[in-house]
Formats: structure tokens, C-alpha cells, sequence
């Protein structure tokens, strides 16, 4: 799409600092002028990222990633909250929230960023965007100068948390256009130019709050293929790569290139299927999750650069850390001997387990832009055979279709961040739950509903964690959700980029110090 319409909605002073920039001087224009093209293999459609606009799906990560908008408060890497375009807030009783914001910052298209903006942009995300109402449960918002009071219809505890999520980015709502999906924030960057699926291009925002932003010019590639990323970064075509392919690592691991490299809680995992019959016999969930080799697939198909998954969360994480959970273990014998209790039998001789006429296959939905995803599809489907379980792999870029239709699939395996905010409620809201927005598998627990009622309401961080440990171990003793790995997060650029730098929370990709050498 051409987004000159938006670009003409924001371009104003602005565009006129960038051109006072760039023609300052005819001696010394070419120095001044300074461009960068990052390859990134999660830039499209098929991750619910087809533009940046924060309010709509998981369109605010790009957003967030590369330099566009930001959020009231910045997660460290140990995933702690701190003041960011809020400089201090207070929970002034278990419905209202006072928020106090910095003072001097602009958005891009010269706005100032006031209580009323801020406001604004809340009550917009609320009415358009699918998860955060239910997340934020935002009663009313009274804005006095720099001062936002947001008031709650119920206890939330984690509202600071939920307000760092992506789609928590700060917007001038009057200058975006979400028509296009080009939004204007508060961030180093300006959006002039985005084609979905293919690039983004930014220039440097010379209204930025929090220092001259070091790039003129940034463009964002999509390059969904492994191999054609690493060429495009062999090449010279690109200055700086997300999502390389484990196996093209060493073609790096040289003086040429640098490595930031980070733990998330990431997860690469899978959800079973609720609607399907085979799926409903609780000996098939728990044969499913003795029967992958979790280690193995860390260690060889991942060469390493990763963490077996145990529960929903990777270990140290908050004191609700996967070493605080139990869980199935690889055990094939063990499987063969529960299905066999439980009817399953090879009758035919084949190899594959059978019931009833039925044989015992397991549809393997899952998706080619994680480059993890096919290999722990083809993992779970060799040891899987080996218990007497067929499985037949979809790997689509088009899963959102698949994913629509309960009766196209048995466990759909994917990758998400499960404590982006910093906080555990997060991953149970968005797919465990009845309310849920995400819930694909259409799970339900009547004990997992309870504690959610507990740690809705709950303030107490260790109280949360300890209800965050219950949670966990509900859904895995019901094997609703199998957790295979998490994910070492590796950036990979050009020896001459600096500020490139890899983050727990899988954010802040882009920054104003983020920079290249010519």
C-alpha cells in the first residue's frame, strides 16, 4: 500500500526539519545522510503483523520493534516495569490508578503528549482492539494536564504490566491512519512508506523526547525465508537480521559479524485441540506429552540455543519459573503401556495404533516464519511413530484459516511470548480461558477459572506467583498444553552496527541509539 495520504497527515515540521537536515550543507550532505535495511522473518500476515497500528491484533509489535510508537512503561531484562513515557504512577485503591506522565514529549507529527492524548489513544484501543478490554478493564479515564486517572470496573493489579504490552503503544489518534495502518507515535521513527508482507521504511523522528535518533533512514525488510536471509545478510543487502536459522549461524560466527543474544519466555509449545474426539481421550494428550523428546530437540535441532520448556514459563522467571511446576517427561515405554490400557492397539500390524476402527492420527497444525516451528514438527512426528502415533503435519502460512475450523486440526504448535508484561496473568488471559481471545483449543477448567478469579484480584506479587504456579500445574496435569522449549533470542548484524540489541521481552528493537558506520 502507498502511504503518501498518511504521510501528508504527519509530514509538517517534521518533514521540514528532515529536509533542513539533509540539505544543510552540499559539502557535507552525503556524510550526513545515513541508512540502514534490517531483514526480519516475522514481519507479515501470517504473525498477525500486517502493518503498525498497536489497536489492531498483534500489530503492535511492529510497532514497538521498530522505533514507532512506545509505551508508558519499559520492561527490563529481568521484567521488571519502569517509568517510560509515564515518569511515576500510583495505585491509589483497587480501582484507580494515577499516572503521571513526562513532561516534553511530542509526537511525531508535533503534538504535544498530554494527559488528553494519552486518554484519547486508551479509549480508542478499547473500543477496536480484541484483548486489551478485557485485559485493562478500564471503567473511565479523567485526564487533567500531565495527570491520567484511570479507573477500573474491577481490581487490576497488573494494569501497569498489560499497559507495556504492544498494543499499549502511545498514538496521536487524530494524525493516524488506520486505514492504511500507519499510526504516528511518540518513538525516533516516522513510518513514510509500507507495503505488508515486503518492507517498512522509517526516517528519523526530529521531534524525539529522548535523543537524536542516529539514522536518517531505516528500512524494514520481510525475508520469511531462513536461507534468503542469510544470503541477504552475506550479501550486503541487509546490515542486520531477526529470525536466522540456527543452521546458518556459523556462516556469522566470524570478525565480519556480532551476535546479541538474550533468554525469553518465548515459548515453542502446543495446544491441543478440545473440539477433536481424539484429542478429548485424556490418554492421547498424556501419550503426546511423553512422547516428545524435548531435550533432544533443543539440544541437536536447535543446536542448543535454547531451554527445555517444563511449564507455561522458562525457570527463574518471577518466582513462578518452570522449576516450580511438574509436568510429563519422555518416556515412550511408558506411553505405549497407557495407550495400550486405554484401547489403543496396533491391530493391523502397521505400526500405527488404532481404536474402534479409528486410527490413532494427530492433524500437526503449525507455520514456516518460525523457523523452530517445522522442526519440532518433524521432531514430535519421528518420536511420536515410535509410540504408534501417526502424525501429519501442516505447515501453512495460512494457519489463521486452519485455525478458524475446530475440525481441521489436533494440536496446534506455535511460538508466543508467555510473560511479555512481565507478570504471568498475561499468558492465561489470552488463551486458557473462557473469556479468552485466544483460546484456539477451547480449553476449559473449572479449577484454572477459579484461580483466575483469585489472581484477578490479587496484589501481592508473591501471592501471584504462588497462584501462577497453581495455574500452571492445572493445565499441565490436564495436558492441555504441551511445552517443548524456550527460545534464546540471537540478533545478528554487521560488525560496524552498534545499538543492536536483543531483549527478554522480544521489544525495543529499534532505539534511537541503534547505528551504523559507514
Amino acid at each position: 500500500m502507498n502511504l503518501r495520504k498518511a504521510w501528508k497527515k504527519i509530514i509538517g515540521a517534521a518533514a521540514a526539519a528532515c529536509l533542513l537536515t539533509g540539505i544543510a550543507g552540499a559539502g557535507f550532505a552525503a556524510e550526513a545522510e545515513k541508512k540502514m535495511v534490517i531483514g526480519d522473518t516475522t514481519f507479515n500476515s501470517e504473525n498477525w503483523e500486517e502493518t503498525i497500528d498497536p489497536h489492531t491484533t498483534y500489530n503492535g509489535w511492529p510497532c514497538i520493534r521498530y522505533g514507532v510508537g512506545e509505551t508508558l512503561v519499559h520492561y527490563t531484562d529481568s521484567m521488571e516495569i519502569e517509568p517510560w513515557l509515564a515518569k511515576s504512577w500510583e495505585n491509589v485503591d483497587e480501582l484507580t490508578w494515577k499516572i503521571t506522565l513526562q513532561d516534553g514529549v511530542t509526537f511525531s507529527s508535533g503534538r504535544a503528549m498530554d494527559a488528553e492524548s494519552v486518554k484519547q489513544c486508551l479509549e480508542h484501543l478499547i473500543e477496536t482492539h480484541d484483548r486489551a478490554p478485557g485485559d485493562l478493564m478500564i471503567e473511565s479515564i479523567d485526564a487533567d494536564g500531565q495527570e491520567l486517572i484511570i479507573h477500573t470496573s474491577e481490581p487490576r493489579p497488573a494494569l501497569l504490566n498489560y499497559l507495556g504490552d504492544p498494543y499499549g503503544c502511545i498514538i496521536d489518534v487524530d494524525a493516524s491512519d488506520f486505514e492504511t495502518g500507519v499510526v504516528v507515535g511518540t518513538g525516533p521513527y516516522i513510518a513514510v512508506d509500507m507495503v505488508t508482507d515486503d518492507h517498512l521504511t522509517l526516517v528519523k523522528n526530529p521531534n524525539y523526547w529522548n535523543g537524536e535518533p542516529k539514522l536518517d533512514e531505516l528500512t524494514i525488510r520481510t525475508i520469511s525465508d531462513g536461507n534468503t536471509l542469510a544470503m541477504a545478510l552475506q550479501s550486503g543487502e541487509i546490515d542486520a537480521a531477526y529470525g536466522m536459522a540456527y543452521e546458518s549461524y556459523p556462516l556469522f560466527e566470524n570478525p565480519a559479524y556480532q551476535f546479541s543474544s538474550i533468554a525469553t519466555s518465548r515459548a515453542f509449545f502446543g495446544w491441543m485441540n478440545f473440539e477433536s474426539p481424539i484429542i478429548q481421550d485424556p490418554a492421547v494428550r498424556k501419550a503426546i506429552a511423553m512422547g516428545i523428546d524435548k531435550e533432544s530437540f533443543v539440544a541437536v535441532l536447535l543446536e542448543g540455543h535454547g531451554s527445555v520448556g517444563n511449564g507455561a514459563f522458562p525457570e527463574g522467571l518471577g518466582g513462578f519459573g518452570g522449576e516450580n511446576v511438574t509436568t510429563e517427561t519422555f518416556d515412550p515405554e511408558g506411553a505405549k503401556a497407557l495407550l495400550e490400557e486405554a484401547g489403543w492397539t496396533d491391530s493391523d500390524g502397521d505400526g500405527i495404533r488404532d481404536k474402534d476402527g479409528q486410527k490413532l492420527l494427530i492433524r500437526w497444525l503449525t507455520y514456516p516464519s518460525r523457523q523452530e516451528l517445522p522442526l519440532l514438527a518433524e521432531s514430535a512426528q519421528a518420536t511420536l511413530k515410535e509410540i504408534g502415533i501417526e502424525v501429519e503435519i501442516n505447515c501453512t502460512a495460512s494457519r489463521r484459516t486452519f485455525l478458524e475450523d475446530p475440525s481441521a486440526w489436533d494440536i496446534y504448535a506455535s511460538a508466543q511470548v508467555n510473560a511479555p508484561t512481565g507478570d504471568p496473568e498475561y499468558f492465561f488471559t489470552v488463551g486458557c480461558l473462557d473469556a479468552s481471545a485466544s483460546n484456539f483449543g477451547h480449553y476449559h477448567s473449572d479449577a484454572l477459572e477459579e484461580l483466575e478469579a483469585q489472581m484477578k484480584e490479587e496484589f501481592d506479587p508473591a501471592k501471584r506467583a504462588e497462584l501462577a504456579i497453581a495455574m500452571q500445574q492445572t493445565i499441565l496435569d490436564d495436558n492441555a498444553y504441551v511445552f517443548c522449549s524456550f527460545l534464546e533470542m540471537n540478533q545478528i548484524s554487521k560488525a560496524e552496527v552498534t545499538g543492536y540489541t536483543a531483549h527478554a521481552c522480544d521489544y525495543y528493537q529499534v532505539t534511537a541509539d541503534l547505528d551504523i558506520q559507514r
